[in-house]
């Protein structure tokens, strides 16, 4: 897994007691945490301290969530949470059109929370993943090696990239078209069912003749299950 004290948080919000809690709770975890009041603020610290990841409340004064999110992503990576009051369709749809990576309403748990960031570093910051462990899977990230119950999967790039996507997402249910902008590209040109070819692969790698680790969601897409 990745060291929390490897990881930059960002903390954008105009209330002072959220950014209290969340600043003490992250670098209690043993994140590295800096915290700003509004958006101007959080630019001119982002450009020097350089995050991994911005929690960002939605409703500030000034230059709002959705601004500062689309100026944030312009200039560096970065994962976003967008935080808000508002529990709309409409506006989860504002914050992800605007490029967030993630949303939760408040009030939210901090544990909640908690995972949301280990899931986008595990997404979008491989780099710091030495070596994650999920039940029966072990996963290097340098060595592009997945090992299941201890042995080594003979996969191909694509296979790998693949089942990394599940096997990071497990216990979610994840669409065809999903897998392929995560895997392939939004810029792939072939058809869906190659996502089927691929699944019906890993799946006699794994010895999953059951389709248990990799179940089929009639309609939906597929999903790993862990014990």
């Amino acid at each position: 897994m990745y060291r929390p004290q490897d990881v930059r948080v960002l903390i954008v919000d105009d209330e002072a007691s959220i950014i209290e809690f969340l600043e003490l709770g992250l670098q209690h975890e043993g994140y590295q945490v800096m915290t700003a009041h509004g958006g101007m603020h959080a630019l001119q610290i982002s450009r020097e301290f350089r995050p991994h990841v911005a929690v960002l409340d939605i409703m500030m004064p000034g230059m709002d969530g959705l601004e500062l999110c689309r100026m944030m992503k312009k200039a560096q990576p970065v994962a976003v949470i967008m935080l808000t009051a508002k529990d709309e369709v409409g506006d989860r749809v504002k914050g992800l059109l605007n490029g967030a990576d993630d949303y939760m309403t408040k009030p939210f748990s901090f544990e909640e929370l908690l995972a949301r960031i280990s899931a986008r570093i595990r997404n979008q910051f491989p780099d710091l993943l030495s070596e994650m462990a999920a039940g029966p899977f072990q996963i290097n990230q340098a060595r592009r090696e997945i090992r299941y119950n201890d042995d080594v999967l003979n996969l191909s790039m694509t296979e790998f990239a693949l089942l990394r996507y599940l096997v990071i997402n497990h216990g979610i249910v994840l669409s065809k078209a999903k897998i392929l902008d995560q895997v392939w590209g939004y810029d792939f040109g072939g058809q869906e069912n190659i996502v089927e070819v691929y699944i019906r692969s890993i799946r006699e790698k794994l010895r999953d003749t059951e389709h248990q680790v990799i179940r089929t969601i009639r309609g939906a897409g597929y999903r790993v299950d862990l014990p």
